[in-house]
């Protein structure tokens, strides 16, 4: 998902850590259980025209009211009482009992215990751009990721930022190390990933949005932000999405090959890092796991990481060819999100009332079906107010100016329930209700927890319309039951599911009780090492065309010509700090095809890049095969410098072989 739209916001400082915000503007209108309620008078609503307020909650009931005090041209803050944890919407009346402006207000259960390292409740913030070169209100941002008990954030790093010349990178601070040290100050785990490409290392391939023509440029920038970042940033994703055409259109074997570079680099630089893959978008596909494995990439990630925009319905079925392509890795949803269309014109972009509460029942759903389907860590897309236009989409948890919309509220919840949750199992309630197990610490304590409600399989129009009946199983008694905001709802499970989540804590052990489907299981991990020479395909950027075989997935193959020689270039690179002599071999090509030569001889001092010239000579085919073997693979030998692998496919259309 491109963030496009850079915000620059002004905020006044932070309280300490641990503190209850300030009232108003400054905090966001996000406030910590039994703390004073005071919401300062949003800019937005003419103070002059209104003569009451009042307070609703999630369901549109009163439940605060009042009259502004002071001087309309300075109204002071108005005081809600004692309200509880969940989700408000405070209005300000004319004197006719019309809404004269409104703004939120969210109350959060304090955290009792510290959020555990290994939480999968994270969440994609992308600070540095959000509030670019602002360091308060990127502290600000901080304040409401950490409150909200997610354990990683991720962020946005721009390469032609920090190395707009070659070899030339910008001393800090930059937008990006503060928004580093606000996310470490507030005990945030960063997950960095950066997906452009300076114009003076575009030079070959002209475009800014693919990766560069010569790796090298890639290993030396990845080894510099691994040195420069280590101790701030634990996590790095080489490039976004790099599989779609917003951010290249690459095939996935160039994919295998760029993520070989940036990972050596990254670890050059930082050896402590964790390296994920560049994640995937769109619905995983049996051919970019075959792509992956046949290049033998897993030992050149640390995680496999994928977006995912699908119904929560769909992960555990769709995400099997990546549960494969992880090779026995941690699979982490990097980013994830239903997008839904907003309502309201600009700058505000509001969601439907209803859309904006299906919304908060959307999150639970999505994280909990998430960590079933695999997910070690699941990152919400995104914490601040963000649209696309063509689609006409919000994802924003927060509004325009910090407020928050009600899935922040619901983020919360689960950042407290699901702290440290790993899966137990899946219940199915006829029809439509659905019971996710977990071992979790909530609050500090380790229990099971379950994550119930009822949906149909539908988009939003028809969502939230659905129930089921449902029951513990005897001897089974809840510790204590929440709704879908983490507000109580007493030590009795409803007997009747809905949209609306609920957390149902139990004594540890006691969800074995249930008849629990199993989670999937996971690949088995595949052993291996990384090598630092690294095997690159270089194909015409015309070559590459969208294959339509998988609905809603981003793949591309080499398309070329057949019946013609099609002259190929092969780039071996090393990255290690020892020179590598060897030799590169034809280790498989589709049979009837002619390529010449078939073994090449290699010798490589540290970083440099041997071209090795390759002729390829392929038949027509039949028209439509999807069996068709396009495969060529190539296998170097470098002694103990390994033995690198390159796969990849020529195609004579898009999908040939699709299926081989």
């Amino acid at each position: 998902m491109v963030i496009a739209l850079l915000l620059t916001l002004s905020a006044a400082a932070e309280p300490p850590r641990g503190s209850a915000p300030a009232a108003g503007e400054t905090a966001s209108n996000v406030f910590l259980e039994g703390e004073p309620v005071r919401i300062a008078w949003p800019k937005e609503a003419p103070a002059s025209a209104a003569t009451a307020w009042r307070v609703l909650d999630d369901g549109g009931a009163a439940v605060a009211e009042g009259a502004p005090s002071g001087p309309a041209a300075r109204r002071e803050p108005l005081d809600a009482g004692p309200l509880g944890i969940g989700w408000y919407r405070v209005e300000f009346l004319d004197e006719r009992g019309g809404c004269a402006g409104w703004t939120t207000a969210a109350v959060l259960a304090k955290l009792k215990a510290p959020v555990p390292d290994d939480s999968p409740v994270c969440l994609d913030a992308a600070i540095a751009w959000f509030a670019r070169g602002n360091p308060p209100a990127q502290e600000r941002y901080a304040r409401l990721a950490e409150l909200a008990g997610v354990a990683w954030t991720r962020d946005r790093l721009s390469w032609r930022d920090i190395e707009p010349g070659k070899g030339d990178f910008t001393k800090g601070p930059t937008t990006y190390d503060t928004a580093a040290d606000a996310q470490a100050a507030h005990g945030l785990d960063v997950l960095q990933v950066f997906h452009d490409t300076p114009v003076w290392a575009a030079a070959v391939t002209k475009s800014t949005a693919r990766f560069p023509h010569d790796l090298r440029d890639a290993y030396r920038f990845c080894k510099a932000m691994g040195a420069r970042f280590a101790g701030r940033v634990r996590a790095w994703e080489p490039w976004n999405e790099a599989n779609i055409e917003s951010f290249g259109g690459h095939t996935a074997a160039e994919m295998c090959s760029f993520q070989k570079a940036a990972y050596l680099g990254i670890k050059a630089g930082d050896p402590a890092a964790i390296v994920g893959w560049n994640a995937y978008a769109g619905v995983p596909t049996p051919l970019h796991t075959k792509t992956v494995i046949a290049n033998e990439a897993w030992p050149y990630f640390d995680t496999y990481n994928i977006h995912t925009y699908d119904r929560p319905d769909t992960y555990a079925e769709n995400w099997a060819p990546a549960r494969e392509a992880a090779c026995g890795k941690p699979l982490w949803i990097t980013e994830s999100d239903r997008g839904m269309k907003y309502d309201s014109p600009g700058p505000w972009y509001e969601l439907p009332r209803h859309g904006e509460i299906l919304k908060a029942h959307f999150m639970a759903q999505s994280y909990a079906s998430s960590i079933f389907a695999g997910a070690a860590r699941h990152f919400h897309f995104i914490l601040g107010h963000y649209t696309e236009d063509w689609n006409k989409v919000q994802f924003g948890l927060l509004r325009l100016n910090f407020t928050p919309r009600p899935a922040y509220a619901a983020l919360a919840a689960i950042g407290r329930f699901l702290a440290g949750a790993r899966p137990l199992g899946r219940q199915r309630i006829a029809p439509d209700g659905l019971v996710y197990a977990f071992r979790a610490k909530p609050d500090g304590v380790e229990q099971d927890v379950l994550v119930a409600w009822a949906e149909k399989p539908v988009e939003w129009p028809d969502r939230g319309k659905t129930s089921a009946a449902w029951a513990l199983p005897a001897g089974v008694a809840p510790v204590a039951v929440y709704d879908y905001l983490g507000r109580s709802l007493g030590a009795a499970a409803p007997t009747t599911l809905g949209s609306a989540p609920i957390f149902v804590l139990l004594p540890r052990g006691a969800a074995e009780k249930l008849a629990l489907e199993v989670p999937p299981a996971a690949a088995a991990l595949r052993p291996g090492e990384p090598t630092p020479v690294v095997l690159q395909v270089d194909i015409p950027r015309d070559g590459g065309k969208k294959i339509e075989v998988v609905p809603w997935a981003g793949e591309y193959d080499h398309v070329v010509a057949v019946e013609k020689d099609i002259e190929l270039r092969i780039f071996a690179y090393n990255f290690g700090p020892a020179a590598a002599s060897g030799t590169v071999a034809v280790e498989h090509a589709p049979a009837g095809w002619s390529l010449t030569p078939r073994t090449w001889s290699a010798k490589l001092d540290s970083l440099d890049r041997l071209q090795l010239d390759l002729r390829v000579r392929r038949p027509k085919g039949a028209a439509g095969d999807k069996t068709a073997d396009t495969w060529i693979v190539l296998r170097g030998d470098f002694g103990p410098a390994g033995r690198p692998v390159l796969a990849f496919r020529l195609a004579a259309f898009p999908g040939e072989g699709y299926e081989g």
